[in-house]
């Protein structure tokens, strides 16, 4: 008798034809266990051009295919080992600064809270506006605008190349300063050679552009004229905020004791009476350059003739930079060489390698001589020379208005203020 084939057990699917059959409802499901594979070992060849696994970077590229797929930024991978990631620009990351705080709008997703408080240098112009046609501003220039306005401002060409150049002067001229206030002194062995001139242009060039507070000290012994550059709102001098120093609490209690034109650059004249600015000395100096320190950026100091007055030792003490002014003569030119020699015979190496010499050309004898070999004598000596051309309302030696001067005065000004800017250090303890 043939045996009865043996029932398969009810879970056998083979068999169980019923449980084949599913419901919308239901879901087949077969969990299989795989073995771990095992690593792959990449060829050197492969290795040296193989793309690291780096963090995702939403901000840097964005996709263009769906709108919520999530993009990275590829950066290139280290060839060996202890090598920095190399951008795009040629820098080494590492070579790149960050911005302040350590924080980049980079390290996470657009909108997403911050791990840490933002300082307010985070709130940019790029992050919160949207470039459009509204937020875009309008281009300089005659035809640049024309068009702009033809177009119903559709068509932005962009500035022309006299307000780039003008901008970009701006831009250099408004560097930010960090750790406390620069000390800038104008100064010459000769008088006459247009130093309280240059030390008002250089002010008004530096109050004009910057949005911070300039302040030009008048620290003549020999009864200085910086004040009457500027429309005078106040009889107080230097004098006067020595003997109230006790007295004054903040900027308001010494703005009156200044005088400021149309540039913002505010004045602190000398005395009137010889025998009080000769008793103007080094503590009293101090006095009032602890007291700009507290309420400006820029504290630029006209000099005195008297190299070894010792006002002029607290000057170069404090001084983060210099401007030398030579007139166009032989006697005014060698005068202004000897004074970077003193200098530098008494420990101000330094500053003479960093100083920018002004280069009066108004005074007499500028037509009788070669300012180019003037120029190439100080070239190799000083960082830069600016050459100050005539001007009628300065030749005057009245009061200087700032935007009825001529336009090559204006530029020689702000080229001297933007090279004396980029002398100074940005930071500082």
């Amino acid at each position: 008798m043939a045996e009865k084939p043996e029932e398969p057990e009810r879970g056998d699917l083979a068999s169980q034809d019923d449980e084949l059959t599913l419901t919308p409802a239901e879901t087949l499901r077969i969990a299989v266990d795989l073995p771990p594979a095992a690593p792959k070992e990449i060829p050197e060849d492969e290795a040296a051009v193989a793309i690291d696994d780096v963090p995702v970077d939403p901000g840097f590229v964005q996709s263009v295919i769906e709108p919520t797929t999530t993009s990275v930024a590829i950066m290139a991978s280290r060839l060996g080992t202890g090598s920095t990631p190399i951008q795009q620009d040629g820098r080494d990351a590492a070579d790149i600064p960050p911005l302040p705080g350590g924080q980049s709008r980079r390290d996470r997703l657009r909108g997403e809270h911050a791990s840490q408080p933002e300082p307010a240098a985070m709130l940019t112009a790029d992050r919160l506006l949207e470039v459009n046609r509204k937020t875009r501003p309008g281009p300089e220039g005659t035809w640049q605008r024309f068009v702009y306005n033809v177009t119903f401002r559709t068509v932005n060409l962009g500035d022309s190349a006299k307000v780039r150049a003008r901008k970009e002067l701006d831009h250099r001229i408004q560097k930010q300063f960090e750790g406390g206030t620069r000390f800038v002194p104008v100064l010459t062995r000769k008088g006459g050679v247009g130093k309280t001139t240059v030390t008002t242009l250089l002010g008004m060039a530096l109050a004009d552009a910057r949005e911070d507070r300039i302040v030009a000290i008048d620290a003549n012994p020999d009864r200085g004229t910086l004040s009457e550059r500027v429309p005078k709102q106040t009889r107080a001098t230097v004098r006067d905020v020595v003997h109230k120093a006790a007295s004054i609490n903040g900027f308001t209690d010494f703005s009156a004791l200044v005088s400021r034109d149309e540039t913002r650059l505010d004045i602190l004249a000398s005395d009137t009476d010889p025998l009080l600015s000769e008793a103007f000395d080094e503590n009293d100096y101090n006095v009032v350059a602890d007291l700009t320190a507290r309420f400006y950026s820029i504290v630029l100091t006209d000099c005195g003739t008297g190299i070894v007055h010792s006002v002029m030792r607290a000057t170069l003490q404090r001084a983060d930079s210099l401007v030398i002014v030579s007139g166009g003569s032989v006697d005014e030119a060698r005068l202004a060489s000897e004074t970077l020699t003193w200098l530098e015979a008494n420990g101000y190496g330094d500053l003479v390698r960093n100083a920018i010499v002004a280069l009066n050309t108004a005074t007499q004898g500028t037509n009788l001589v070669k300012l180019e070999e003037i120029e190439s004598h100080f070239r190799s000596r000083v960082r830069e020379i600016v050459r100050i051309p005539y001007d009628p309302q300065l030749a005057a030696g009245s009061v200087v208005s700032w935007k009825d001067l001529k336009p090559l005065t204006k530029l020689s000004a702000r080229t001297l203020a933007a090279l004396v800017v980029e002398g100074l250090p940005a930071e500082r303890d």
